[in-house]
């Protein structure tokens, strides 16, 4: 079941700290914290790896609030959407675990926003993911220079290097749908 009261909690958070200065700019890595509850573990009791990505959704929303992307999302009528992504673990999460999830833009390039999160416990990786994520209306995605102009950032530039941009060209490759 999908998070909703700890989602709520979040998204609360997230606007109590914006209202006190708490922000981040696109440049920023935002960081949130949690406690990995039992209801996030599997029957290895361990955080289950379906969970991770659940909470990874925490993270990106806490960002796109101190930011104030979530502003003009809601003003826009705009929505968040994720597009693909790659994922390693490292380490195991336990029940109780103090988390902190990092968040950042990696790059941006004409359409997508691509986030990397990484879970981290006792200042250890323990996950890291890639995604690729756009701002959509309409059921559409729309320009990202469209949404950096609406946040105020309209010469905000971080074009795919590295990692990025090679899985960016791997993914390309990658028959869709899948031949099976």
């Amino acid at each position: 079941m999908y998070p909703f009261y700890r989602y709520t909690k979040s998204i609360v958070k997230a606007i109590a700290a914006r209202k006190q200065g708490d922000t981040v700019d696109l440049d920023d890595v935002a960081e949130m914290q949690f406690r990995c509850s039992l209801t996030d573990i599997d029957n290895y009791l361990e955080m289950n790896n379906g969970r991770v990505f659940t909470l990874y959704d925490l993270g990106r929303t806490d960002f796109a609030i101190r930011s104030g992307l979530g502003k003009k999302l809601l003003e826009k009528r705009w929505g968040l959407v994720v597009a693909g992504s790659t994922i390693q673990y490292r380490k195991r999460i336990r029940a109780f675990d103090l988390v902190t999830i990092k968040t950042r833009i990696a790059a941006i390039d004409e359409r997508w926003i691509y986030v990397e999160q990484s879970m981290w416990v006792k200042g250890k990786p323990c996950s890291s993911a890639l995604l690729r994520t756009g701002v959509t209306k309409g059921g559409r995605v729309i320009d990202t220079q469209q949404v950096l102009d609406a946040i105020g950032r309209p010469n905000w530039d971080l074009p795919p290097a590295g990692y990025v941009a090679e899985w960016i060209e791997s993914d390309a490759d990658r028959p869709w749908p899948p031949q099976m």
